[in-house]
């Protein structure tokens, strides 16, 4: 006989359940048939007892066939990307658009932004009118028509994984790679998927700090994912300082359009875009290798392609039908900006993602709980990189702030954030491993 205890003690105990044990729990999870109490149980087990392959397998399927999944008739493959999450990391914004010109199909199901990184969904909720929240049927006909879609997850949606991740944040379960991973992939292949490619990222910014961590992480993504019948790659990538030289919603739609229509492109974005949008489209079967989709995917971007594409999702989805043209005139902007100079001259070595991420925060442009508004205007812009030269007359970075008191309180977290030296260091690769 099935029952939430006897599920609980063979996880504690690490003995093998079957599929049909992790298909009751999840549905228990869902309907509320399993209680607060054995949820924290299990996850607790879960967290200190582990998973094998095989249960990860059936715990991700379990909880993705909790509540509603997709299928597609499309005349392209069904392809997608999820990052761990990073600071300054708007790589959604022009990947999706780009796959979609290049063939692919992109129903993407993101996230809003908690803790110190930034969310897909809020910086998208910059734009005036843009539509986070689609009805299934709405959805499908945006990706069908435009070639992708950027919302959030319905309620219906991997309704298990909701209700054991809120549970997990109240008990010091979050930092399961098990629960980790069926949470990640539980609601991205409820969307359908054929093929899916992961930005695991690594570093100060990053939720994985070392290398080890996020290659375990990255490991346990790609073989759950791909034993649930996806193909998948991860790449592992760099996030010891901000992927964009801006931080804060509006200023990251702001590069990504710059980078979008030529005006100004960030080389290491544009790089983990075309590295990622490479291994997506040779997962999805549209070009012969990796290589070959790199270069696809950078014709895309410097054609215009892409923008016209990531143009008509923005309509499509409620956005100004000219945003791509008049992209300056419809974001919002705060009323203090301010330069932050270094305390003296040198070059920059080291920087604290997480700090700058909280910075960006307590301007108000992120969440400290879910319920905080986030305010789209503000942020960081110019973001000085490792390796590059500063001093109190070249800035370290611009803020945007509400006031000129959450300016000065951002001032000095700012510049507690840098390390400046007086050699310049080498700069960090942006590329640290391939999985899969």
């Amino acid at each position: 006989m099935t029952d939430a205890r006897r599920i609980i003690a063979a996880v504690r105990d690490r003995k093998a359940l079957g599929d049909e044990d992790f298909r009751w729990f999840a549905r228990g999870l869902a309907d509320g048939t399993v209680n607060d109490a054995q949820a924290a149980a299990f996850a607790m087990a879960v967290l200190c007892r582990g998973l094998d392959e095989k249960g990860r397998v059936a715990l991700t399927r379990a909880m993705r066939d909790s509540g509603e999944t997709m299928d597609w008739d499309l005349p392209g493959p069904v392809i997608d990307k999820h990052s761990t999450g990073g600071v300054g990391d708007c790589v959604s914004l022009l990947l999706a658009p780009a796959l979609a010109a290049c063939g692919g199909y992109v129903p993407m199901v993101s996230g809003r932004g908690l803790g110190h990184t930034g969310g897909t969904l809020d910086k998208l909720e910059a734009i005036p009118g843009y539509r986070t929240e689609l009805p299934p049927d709405e959805f499908r006909a945006v990706v069908a028509a435009t070639g992708c879609a950027i919302v959030a997850a319905g309620d219906r949606v991997a309704p298990a994984d909701r209700r054991l991740y809120a549970i997990r944040d109240v008990t010091s379960t979050v930092e399961s790679i098990d629960l980790i991973t069926a949470s990640i992939l539980s609601k991205k292949l409820a969307a359908g998927l054929e093929a899916l490619v992961l930005d695991v990222k690594c570093g100060s910014g990053a939720f994985m700090k070392t290398p080890a961590e996020a290659e375990a992480l990255a490991r346990a993504l790609v073989s759950t994912a791909q034993g649930a019948g996806c193909m998948t790659r991860a790449l592992i990538t760099d996030m010891s300082q901000p992927l964009a030289t801006a931080a804060g919603n509006a200023l990251e739609v702001i590069e990504v359009m710059e980078t979008l229509t030529g005006t100004s492109v960030n080389h290491a974005l544009w790089d983990v875009t075309v590295a990622l949008g490479g291994e997506a489209l040779a997962l999805g079967g549209l070009v012969a290798d990796a290589a070959q989709g790199e270069a696809r995917i950078e014709e895309a971007l410097r054609s215009g392609r892409a923008a016209e594409v990531f143009g008509r999702m923005v309509a499509a989805q409620g956005g100004p039908a000219d945003f791509v043209e008049r992209w300056p005139d419809r974001l919002p902007s705060a009323p203090v900006v301010r330069e932050v100079g270094a305390a003296g001259a040198g070059f920059v070595t080291a920087i604290d993602g997480f700090a700058l991420g909280m910075a960006v925060v307590g301007l108000g442009g992120g969440r400290r709980v879910q319920s905080d508004r986030v305010n789209p205007s503000v942020g960081l812009s110019e973001i000085a990189g490792i390796g590059e030269e500063v001093s109190p007359d070249l800035p370290l970075a611009l803020i945007h702030a509400p006031s000129e008191a959450a300016a000065d309180a951002a001032e000095a977290a700012v510049r507690a954030a840098f390390t400046v030296g007086p050699s310049e260091p080498d700069d960090p690769p942006l590329i640290l491993k391939r999985i899969g």
